[in-house]
């Protein structure tokens, strides 16, 4: 059994390969692991720090020659939402999103697949088997939990859940000062509800109802069309050499 310390983490560095961001760039990602009590604190310290967490594995980004990805996270309490934002609230207010402990299903999967195949055919989770989701999920040592949105029934509002068909997932990290979105996807066929802008804005209430300051996005590259929607979300601050700042985009 391997045996990673918990008091003074050691840290670690990957390969070059070739980066799915910046065409003609290689990545090279710094990581350590996230096991034992001190786990959370760790992710809390690191994620502050511009790393994200897959798994039991906290990582960030140290390229050699470039510094396009930049750590995002939102000012919850400042944030206003833009006219198109709040119309994709009313667009989804018939749904309602049910937090669970960190537990994979089978319904999960086939929803996760069902995304992939339609979105990410050739990204590098596209042969990912129930398996992998499951270690996704549940390979965590740290305050993670799923949300479950459903359509909301007549008991939603003393359940707290929904009922019918599974229309979205987000797994998410809860930290001392924010909410940390680890994945999320949802069934394609919906696409005109903008499910990915409504789950950001669901924790972007989240965090605000728990008094936590920040959302974590993870990286935004500028220029990358996939990661655009991130800087759409303001009031928002982003890591550089002197520390988090304010970003207008």
């Amino acid at each position: 059994m391997t045996h990673h310390p918990t008091q003074s983490p050691q840290f670690f560095l990957t390969a070059p390969s070739p980066c799915p961001y910046v065409e003609g760039q290689f990545e090279r990602k710094v990581f350590t692991h996230l096991v034992g009590d001190k786990a959370p604190e760790l992710n809390d310290l690191l994620t502050q720090g511009g790393f994200r967490r897959s798994q039991n594995i906290a990582y960030r980004p140290a390229c050699e020659s470039c510094r396009s990805c930049v750590s995002v996270r939102i000012l919850a309490d400042a944030f206003k939402p833009t006219d198109s934002m709040k119309r994709v609230i009313k667009r989804n207010a018939d749904l309602i999103g049910a937090q669970h402990d960190a537990e994979p299903s089978t319904e999960q999967y086939s929803l996760f697949r069902t995304y992939l195949d339609a979105r990410h055919r050739r990204g590098g989770m596209s042969d990912m088997t129930v398996l992998d989701y499951a270690m996704m999920v549940e390979d965590t040592h740290v305050d993670t939990k799923i949300i479950e949105y459903r359509r909301r029934g007549p008991d939603s509002f003393i359940t707290g859940r929904g009922q019918g068909e599974l229309i979205a997932v987000s797994l998410s990290d809860k930290m001392a000062d924010g909410l940390s979105m680890v994945y999320s996807y949802y069934d394609p066929r919906h696409e005109d509800r903008s499910l990915g802008t409504f789950m950001i804005l669901d924790h972007i209430a989240r965090a605000r109802a728990a008094g936590l300051p920040h959302v974590y996005l993870g990286y935004w590259v500028n220029g990358s069309r996939k990661m655009n929607y991130k800087i759409r979300f303001q009031p928002q601050e982003h890591l550089g050499p002197r520390g988090w700042e304010r970003f207008q985009g």
